[in-house]
């Protein structure tokens, strides 16, 4: 079995609903991609046409304020995480954001096309489908919550929960970004948290 085949299993099977049969099915619709610091894997207003699990690296969303001509960082995702505009993934609709990787990355990728395909003739990978669809409502209600309900201090420290290394890895002012906080805040809450 090859590398990439690999690190695909290793994820899908994550998911109760796909044997290594489906899995062996899914390989060959599967596609390595490098992707350098910088660069895109989805840009704001196409549609996002793949959906990308992170081999190596990191990638933000984020959207650039018409206003303030900022950039807004919504969410990061990095190793063993799919990364997907995945509101324009399945509706088909441009997506409203940009996604791009923070560091020299390498994605396995599978078309929306063939993915689909997957889910029509094997009702095991639309049961993937929708644990998919569940696991980005999660994220997206989660990060809602984090703002309604948790300090920047707490939001902080459950960014360093899902991304360990994330702090060695990008520029302050991207998680400042995230967390809805200025620079100078995150450095007090950095000195008080001490990781």
């Amino acid at each position: 079995m090859s590398e990439k085949n690999e690190i695909v299993a290793r994820h899908l099977r994550k998911f109760d609903a796909l044997t290594d049969k489906d899995i062996a099915e899914s390989q060959p619709f599967w596609k390595p991609r490098k992707i350098r610091k910088g660069d895109f894997f989805n840009m704001q207003s196409m549609v996002c046409n793949d959906l990308g699990l992170v081999v190596k690296g990191i990638f933000r969303i984020y959207y650039r304020d018409p206003q303030t001509d900022r950039d807004k960082n919504l969410f990061f995702f990095s190793e063993n995480q799919f990364v997907v505009s995945f509101r324009s993934f399945i509706s088909r609709n441009p997506c409203w954001y940009f996604i791009e990787a923070m560091e020299d990355s390498e994605i396995v990728f599978i078309s929306y096309k063939d993915l689909n395909g997957l889910y029509e003739t094997n009702p095991n990978w639309g049961k993937f489908g929708r644990l998919l669809a569940e696991l980005f409502f999660s994220y997206a209600q989660t990060r809602t919550e984090e703002f309604m309900f948790f300090s920047h201090e707490e939001r902080y420290l459950r960014l360093l929960e899902e991304h360990p290394n994330i702090v060695e890895r990008i520029p302050a002012y991207h998680i400042s970004s995230y967390l809805g906080i200025t620079n100078p805040s995150l450095s007090r809450i950095r000195k008080r948290v001490k990781r």
